[in-house]
């Protein structure tokens, strides 16, 4: 590997600590956001220059520090702040690496504040944490650079005017805390798996960030079996995503996929953290939908899936989190187990009439029903819904099926 790789490296790897760390010693997130991207263009300059050092991640935190304390020496108000240049001067162990991940842990809570909006939470996070740039988390959820650049400046403001603590909740907070950490992991992961609004079906790049920041918040908090869940979840699906699409790039229904193509190794850790799950017998929301996934994996073929396993599977997962969508979700199943009719049943009562799912799954059940006049109606509803154009095609072909 070349040094230019190894900063590339570095820096997907590293940025996060680096921060982290910079928040805790300075208590600015734009100072410590400029120091880290001081010490990277330092690195980018001379590693290919005079090779990569030893410890590279504390190299780039130690010369963050420098270049932030350079910074306050400059500031116009300096003899302020001769007190906290004294106190960090005198703290260099605060920028070991083995005092990282305790900073990293505070910063993912932060950035993931449910005082923050969940816009800014998702953009904190991926700029913050995955070191993304504006411009990159703009393209991303397709926004201009400008509006993007606004929402993280608001969302940084949020936490200063707000004075959000850099902490790591307290025990008795962590289980609603941690949930809105992986709610946002999880909402990364989606947007790139099958993205809400681009001309793109997917975007692998972000739902791959999405998976290492949940393998980091694993890193560093090892026993909470919920990551673990959320990890598999995350695993098992993206080991479809060679099966996801046909030749001509159209999208392919789960139950049409050829399996032959998922990738094995993916559906092998995602099971092993499943069966890590169940050995913990504390089931939540996200070893649940882990558990469901790995349900599908073990079908070698759609017919062979195990439909009651995977309803009884979504009556706990009611239990645990019951909402529509849940509901609808567990209707699929009803139609595999009771069939069409009862599932039918299930979902007219649900109050969904503006997601696209509810219709796409109604349509799917008015069509084996043989209700093709409703069904037809139920499809063009769900074309019109989904913003996503790979959807959206499969919807037209359903609906072109129907009327021919």
């Amino acid at each position: 590997m070349t040094d230019t790789a190894i900063v590339e490296e570095v820096f997907r790897r590293e940025h996060g600590r680096a921060v982290a760390v910079l928040i805790r010693a300075f208590g600015d997130i734009d100072a410590a956001e400029e120091a880290v991207q001081d010490a990277f263009a330092v690195a980018v300059e001379r590693w290919p220059r005079d090779g990569a050092p030893p410890a590279p991640a504390g190299w780039i935190i130690r010369t963050a520090h420098n270049r932030a304390i350079d910074r306050l020496r400059r500031d116009a108000v300096f003899q302020r702040k001769q007190a906290e240049l004294a106190l960090l001067d005198q703290s260099d162990e605060a920028f070991e690496e083995d005092a990282v991940p305790d900073d990293r842990l505070r910063l993912i809570f932060t950035c993931c504040h449910p005082a923050l909006a969940p816009t800014a939470r998702v953009a904190l996070t991926l700029r913050l944490l995955g070191g993304l740039t504006t411009p990159e988390i703009a393209r991303a959820f397709l926004v201009s650079e400008s509006t993007m650049a606004q929402r993280l400046v608001r969302a940084k403001a949020k936490i200063r005017n707000a004075h959000i603590p850099y902490r790591v909740p307290e025990p008795e907070e962590l289980p609603d805390r941690l949930s809105a950490v992986l709610a946002v992991l999880y909402l990364i992961y989606n947007e790139g798996y099958l993205s809400a609004g681009g001309n793109e079906a997917s975007r692998p790049n972000l739902a791959n960030e999405a998976l290492r920041l949940v393998g980091v918040l694993e890193e560093l908090m090892p026993d909470e079996a919920e990551i673990w869940g959320l990890r598999a979840s995350m695993l098992l699906s993206e080991s479809r995503r060679p099966a996801r699409f046909g030749p001509d790039g159209e999208l392919v229904p789960l139950s049409e996929q050829d399996r032959s193509r998922w990738d094995r190794a993916l559906v092998t850790a995602g099971q092993r953290l499943v069966r890590r799950c169940l050995l913990r017998d504390r089931p939540g929301p996200y070893q649940i939908q882990a558990a469901i996934a790995a349900v599908h994996s073990d079908a070698p073929i759609a017919a062979d899936t195990d439909w009651n396993q995977i309803l009884a599977l979504y009556d706990q997962l009611m239990a645990h989190t019951p909402s529509p969508v849940v509901a609808l979700n567990r209707a699929v199943a009803i139609a595999e187990v009771r069939g069409p009719e009862a599932a039918l049943a299930v979902i007219d009562p649900l109050h969904l009439d503006g997601y696209y799912l509810f219709h796409a799954v109604r349509g799917d059940l008015l069509e084996r029903l043989g209700s093709k006049p409703e069904a037809r109606e139920a499809y063009r509803r769900a074309a019109e819904l989904t913003v996503n154009p790979a959807e959206r095609r499969l919807l037209e072909r359903k609906l072109s099926r129907l009327t021919t």
